[in-house]
């Protein structure tokens, strides 16, 4: 692919985005080509350089806030006809109540994503302060001389610190593939929004 048809081909994916968005972002990727190609690349090795057109509008996408894309769309809107506004009039005790239980089955989709991960890091919490509180108990049933006490505490502690670790390390990739969907998800409100075209 040629310098003209990958800034083609970008510009065309990023259509329905605030022009001036566009062309900062066309004139960003001319300019990148431009200087890979002084630096003794071919235009065809400069523009494979810069990177994949679906990644580079994936990270643009992912930048732009949404109102800011809601805002364009809106502002690009032709003026509705007569007979579109009484159908949305006539229509509204049947779209609306539903457009609300989309948007509350959504919200409570994410937020249980969010309290079931948020449940599970407070159970590898408990799980660590309960491997502190063997070990305390352990120096206690030492103190006390009750010595199989003591084993059976700081056995029960070592099992806890065992499992707070492992599930430490379940939690942490749970949160990472948890705010990778929230953004492919936010990702794909954008892309409803304002329409992703095609490839050419």
């Amino acid at each position: 692919m040629n310098k003209e048809q990958f800034l083609f081909e970008l510009k065309f994916r990023l259509n329905g985005l605030p022009q001036s968005d566009i062309d900062e972002r066309v004139l960003f990727y001319s300019e990148m080509i431009d200087d890979r190609m002084e630096d003794g690349l071919s235009e065809e090795e400069a523009v494979a350089a810069v990177g994949s057109v679906d990644e580079i509008v994936d990270q643009i996408m992912s930048e732009i806030p949404l109102t800011r894309i809601v805002k364009e769309k809106v502002k690009q809107k032709q003026p509705r006809k007569g007979w579109e506004i009484a159908l949305l009039i006539l229509g509204f005790p049947l779209w609306f109540p539903l457009l609300i239980a989309a948007f509350a089955v959504c919200f409570s989709l994410y937020i249980t994503l969010w309290a079931v991960l948020i449940g599970i890091w407070a159970a590898d919490l408990g799980l660590a302060v309960g491997a502190v509180a063997g070990v305390l108990g352990a120096i206690f049933y030492v103190t006390k001389t009750n010595i199989m006490g003591a084993i059976f505490v700081a056995g029960s502690a070592v099992a806890l610190a065992g499992f707070a670790i492992f599930m430490f390390a379940g939690c942490v990739a749970l949160s990472k593939a948890a705010f990778i969907l929230t953004k492919k998800i936010a990702l794909g409100i954008k892309t409803m929004v304002i329409g992703k075209g095609t490839e050419v």
